[in-house]
């Protein structure tokens, strides 16, 4: 896949392609990731510098994944979403996305980042599969992933540790066919809004 600079704008914010540039300010983002967010995503609060750099350096080249930064009105990068472990062959692909800061959630932000991305992933990389996991006690997301046209296809019973006790691993998918479909009805929401 040869890479290209994409870009989005909704209302201030911006979800576009990394830049080499961007790789300080990703940094401290990154290692600055509220508690929160490092539970409900499963990141590690434990990366060294050294290792987010690295991290960053690789996306920007790799041929299996496709990453956006989100962006906000001041510039500071919020988070990212992410196409990743492309299977060129099968033609699917895992998503995920991660706001970094808690006072970015509840704004429409990451669903909008979710659409976005999720379209990118049928239009440009022309997948027939887009799929992700999500552990259970992060309700707000599999809404917006299920807003987004994601269904349920099973869970990992308490495979996730969640301090004393286990969370579930639910696992979500979208076809090609599925997509088409939901776009098919975006878009006669919207001339219907527009008559």
């Amino acid at each position: 896949m040869k890479k290209r600079e994409h870009s989005w704008e909704k209302d201030g914010y911006t979800l576009r392609s990394p830049r080499a540039q961007d790789a300080e300010d990703y940094c401290a983002q990154c290692l600055a990731m509220d508690p929160a967010v490092d539970r409900l995503t499963g990141s590690r609060p434990d990366f060294t510098r050294e290792e987010v750099l690295a991290h960053f350096r690789r996306c920007l080249e790799a041929e299996d994944r496709a990453d956006f930064l989100i962006i906000g009105p001041d510039g500071r990068i919020l988070g990212e979403s992410v196409v990743n472990e492309i299977d060129w062959d099968a033609r699917c692909a895992n998503f995920r996305i991660a706001l970094f800061r808690s006072d970015s959630c509840g704004k429409g932000i990451g669903s909008w980042a979710v659409r976005m991305t999720r379209d990118f992933a049928f239009e440009e990389l022309g997948l027939h599969r887009l799929e992700l996991d999500v552990f259970s006690f992060n309700p707000r997301a599999v809404r917006a992933y299920e807003k987004a046209g994601f269904r349920r296809e099973g869970i990992r019973r308490e495979a996730v540790p969640d301090g004393a006790a286990y969370a579930d691993d639910i696992l979500m998918a979208i076809l090609e066919d599925e997509w088409r479909e939901l776009k098919r009805a975006e878009q006669t929401e919207g001339r219907t809004a527009c008559s």
